[in-house]
C-alpha cells in the first residue's frame, strides 16, 4: 500500500503542477484578451473576464507551487495541496459557462488529487526523503 500511496502522491504533485501552469496560462489569456472565452447562458457568477483571468492566474500559480511542495513529502504541503485543489475545483465550477469541458476536466483532476493526497501516509512521506 505504501508504494501505491507514494505513486499516487507523486502523480498528484505532477497533476497539480501541470493544472496550475495551464490555469495560469488560461488566466493570462483572459487578462490579455477580454473576448477569448465566450459566455454561454445566464449564470450567477457572471464576472468580467479580466477578473476571472486574475483569479485563474493566482490560483494556478498557487496550485503549481503547492504541487512542487508536495514533492518534498511534507505533511503541510499535502494539506495545502488538498485545500488548493478544493479551491481550484470551486473556481472551475464557477467558470463552467465560459469554458465547460476544460472546467469539468480540471474538477475531475482536482478530485483525483484530493483523493491521492488523502491516502498518502506519514510512512509513505518518510520513504520519499
Amino acid at each position: 500500500m505504501s508504494a501505491w500511496a507514494v505513486g499516487f502522491a507523486l502523480f498528484a504533485a505532477c497533476v497539480m503542477v501541470l493544472s496550475g501552469v495551464f490555469g495560469a496560462i488560461t488566466g493570462f489569456a483572459a487578462i490579455l484578451e477580454n473576448q477569448v472565452y465566450a459566455f454561454r447562458g445566464d449564470y450567477v457568477f457572471k464576472w468580467d473576464l479580466t477578473t476571472w483571468g486574475w483569479i485563474h492566474l493566482l490560483v494556478g500559480i498557487l496550485v503549481a507551487a503547492a504541487g512542487f511542495a508536495v514533492f518534498t513529502g511534507q505533511v503541510w504541503a499535502r494539506t495545502v495541496g488538498i485545500v488548493l485543489a478544493g479551491l481550484s475545483a470551486v473556481v472551475h465550477f464557477m467558470f463552467l459557462p465560459y469554458y465547460p469541458v476544460w472546467s469539468l476536466l480540471i474538477i475531475a483532476l482536482d478530485v483525483v488529487v484530493i483523493w491521492a493526497l488523502t491516502v498518502y501516509s506519514r510512512q509513505a512521506a518518510a520513504s520519499l526523503r
